[in-house]
């Protein structure tokens, strides 16, 4: 009987480490499909600041190239995609939250971001959060930001609903907007997308928050989310992570942060 135990036991082990992405030789990874120079789709092009980093954790997990395929994820269906499967890792502007950390497990940070407020270039009336009190605020489903100036900031601002960043600067560029609060990152891109096409917005730099980007894994998978920080201190030792930071945000003066975060521990 305790050979039967035995073995059954190490085939549960065995089954663990076949299903961690340390064993994997293709890897899909859930990304963002809205966020310019973050995470974005341009004709069928999956490009951005995450984008990179996935490539970079993938290859230094041993899966490359064609191997390594992406699939589109929102703030509302990261976590389902997750834990069913669906996706093997999410880089998607993934802040770690301990409600988050109840669902799924987070490798990193591999950035600490802040959110921040992105207006028009001439609206010089929104210059901290509490200025954003009665104005139109962006809200996307499934995304902290919104709540984070309400209920957080206790900012009684007015919510208007989105599908995703895209449709927030669209609605912003066409005065249906006041204003749009998140991660300073994803803010930085979609300056940078508006004034591609002669739009002229600007970023408030008056920052409240921190929000940490973890790379999504299972709840099973330590083994993986040890592998993934691994990848990550190392982008950060020989330069990787710096560099992408300025090839993504460089041309829009963001000041970025190049040292590796502190981790959040894989549990």
């Amino acid at each position: 009987m305790a050979a039967v135990v035995l073995a059954t036991g190490a085939c549960g082990v065995a089954d663990a480490r076949e299903r961690s992405v340390t064993a994997k030789d293709t890897l899909v990874i859930g990304v963002n499909t809205d966020q310019p120079g973050v995470g974005s789709r341009v004709n069928g092009v999956y490009e951005g600041f995450d984008i990179d980093i996935a490539k970079e954790v993938a290859a230094r997990l041993g899966v490359t190239g064609a191997k390594v395929t992406f699939h589109g994820v929102s703030s509302a269906t990261r976590e389902p995609m997750l834990s069913a499967g669906v996706v093997d890792l999410v880089v998607a502007s993934y802040s770690v939250t301990p409600e988050r950390k109840v669902k799924v497990a987070f490798a990193g940070p591999y950035y600490v971001a802040h959110q921040d407020i992105l207006v028009r270039a001439s609206d010089a009336g929104i210059k901290t959060v509490h200025d954003l009190k009665g104005k139109r605020l962006c809200r996307v489903p499934g995304s902290l930001s919104f709540p984070r100036v309400r209920d957080e900031r206790g900012v009684a601002a007015l919510p208007v609903a989105a599908k995703g960043y895209e449709d927030c600067l669209n609605a912003l560029s066409a005065g249906r907007l006041d204003a749009v609060s998140t991660d300073d990152l994803i803010l930085a891109g979609l300056a940078a997308r508006a004034a591609r096409s002669g739009g002229k917005l600007k970023v408030v730099n008056a920052p409240f928050s921190d929000e940490p980007y973890g790379i999504g894994i299972r709840k099973s998978d330590a083994d993986g989310c040890e592998a993934v920080n691994k990848a990550i201190t190392e982008m950060y030792q020989d330069g990787t992570a710096p560099r992408l930071l300025k090839k993504w945000f460089g041309p829009v003066h963001l000041n970025v942060t190049t040292t590796v975060p502190q981790f959040e521990g894989c549990d």
